[in-house]
């Protein structure tokens, strides 16, 4: 018997640990199944004398970052949808993709040993649909262990999310009547750990999920996760600020039938992802318009000698260090869009994008939330966020579902405002609840950048109501 709207809506506020996996046999694992995927391609392609190129030094995460992670499914949920406001599936987005979370709400409970677990119906989608919903789910999972990771080594910053394919448009985007990066590998995420007035550290992060029911039989050549954690690695090795090798990388692969419950199984790269301080005002602050510039991508990256091989030049997304002040604009910026977007915004998104970012297809109003705009006002806690919303049905029950940012963030993001934004978000961080709950609302995701997304019930309509 499937649960009631209520049931589901508790189980969303309910916090629940999700296992967390990231050791020495993981790396080791990895460069195995790394070296399997070489051997392969190398019989497919005989002319191929050298492996791929691959995050080098990749280790376990430390400390706290690898205790298991404790949250709500509906946090989770809230991470992914923050995330991927602004990722690009086609022209034509609807409300479907603005809320793409809401079709797990009856995914997740809880499974062996009270660790979070697939419901009867997350495990048995649809064929169709259970490579989405790895790839989706693995970002929901995977995100939130990578930004409390970033979290824990900067707990005095600001983290920002942001679509790497929506960032590296800017720069790397080719030409055609729709740009695109193409096939190039790349990574999935990044995130910016960010204070006003300091030098930015940025992640680059990639993220995946898989369905697979790894046994003690299954053997390691065959584990979905190995092979996945070593392909995250060669994507996120094509990134790379100023120089080879000095970005720091998070990978995630989330098994989501693994036996112990779902499990995130991490590795790290080290590196430092510095960017210079911004300019408060001018051209070289987030609140000025984006310079063009086109970076070279063939041939980009320099690879000094060392572990037995050869200097060698590979292709790459690099940000040349004279453009590293850019790159922090353009996050800003991109970071700005999507928390707009987020609050179902209209054509005030595209005054942050550039054209090959889809400035034109913002302005035309033919984005994510163009049937659900900024109409939406709710006081949430001691807070007022205004936003959008979308009533749909839960088990034949109305349910409404709100996002969006608090009432100040969102006019200051409206008037272009991003630096002053910035300074307000970074004082009101500590201010926002921490409830899983709110009055009058089911579950509720407060994030510390001022963004909310809620769920609640709503009362039956007359022609409902029981004869």
């Amino acid at each position: 018997m499937s649960a009631s709207a209520e049931e589901v809506l508790a189980r969303l506020s309910t916090k629940m640990p999700v296992h967390i996996s990231s050791t020495a046999t993981l790396v080791t694992d990895t460069d195995k199944a790394a070296a399997a995927i070489d051997r392969q391609r190398a019989r497919k392609k005989k002319d191929e004398k050298e492996p791929s190129s691959r995050k080098p030094d990749l280790g376990a995460l430390r400390g706290a970052d690898r205790q298991d992670l404790v949250a709500t499914p509906w946090a989770l949920l809230g991470v992914f949808a923050r995330a991927t406001t602004l990722a690009r599936q086609g022209r034509g987005r609807g409300l479907a993709e603005h809320w793409q979370g809401l079709k797990y709400c009856q995914a997740l409970a809880t499974g062996p040993g009270d660790h979070l677990a697939l419901t009867d119906e997350g495990q048995s989608p649809e064929l169709s649909y259970r490579a989405m919903q790895a790839r989706e789910l693995g970002r929901a999972f995977g995100l939130a262990v990578a930004e409390r990771t970033v979290r824990n080594r900067f707990p005095d910053h600001m983290i920002s999310t942001l679509d790497a394919e929506a960032i590296l448009l800017a720069g790397f985007a080719r030409s055609g009547p729709r740009p695109s990066l193409g096939a190039r590998p790349r990574p999935d995420f990044f995130i910016e750990a960010w204070r006003p007035g300091e030098p930015s550290r940025v992640f680059a992060v990639t993220v995946n999920g898989n369905h697979q029911k790894a046994t003690k039989r299954t053997a390691k050549a065959d584990r979905s996760v190995f092979k996945q954690l070593a392909r995250g690695s060669e994507r996120a090795e094509h990134f790379h600020l100023a120089e080879w090798n000095t970005t720091p990388c998070l990978l995630m692969s989330t098994e989501l039938l693994a036996l112990e419950g779902i499990t995130v199984n991490a590795l790290q790269a080290p590196g430092e992802g510095l960017l210079p301080v911004r300019s408060a005002a001018g051209s070289g602050s987030a609140d000025a318009v984006l310079s063009e510039r086109n970076p070279t991508y063939v041939g980009a990256v320099k690879v000094p000698a060392g572990a037995g091989r050869r200097e060698r030049i590979q292709d790459g997304f690099l940000i040349p260090r004279k453009d590293l002040g850019w790159y922090g604009q353009l996050l800003a910026r991109t970071g700005a869009a999507g928390q707009l977007a987020f609050a179902g915004a209209g054509t005030e998104i595209s005054q942050y994008l550039t054209d090959k970012q889809g400035h034109k297809h913002y302005e035309q109003q033919t984005f994510a939330g163009s049937s659900s705009v900024r109409d939406a006002r709710h006081k949430i806690g001691p807070m007022v966020y205004v936003g959008t919303d979308q009533v749909f049905r839960l088990n034949r029950v109305r349910v409404e579902a709100f996002s969006g940012i608090a009432e100040e963030l969102y006019e200051l993001l409206v008037k272009g405002q991003v630096e002053e934004y910035r300074n307000r978000a970074y004082d009101l961080r500590d201010t926002y609840p921490t409830s899983t709950t709110a009055p009058l609302w089911g579950p509720v995701s407060f994030g510390d950048d001022g963004t909310v997304m809620a769920l609640r019930v709503l009362p039956k309509k007359d022609d409902e109501e029981s004869p």
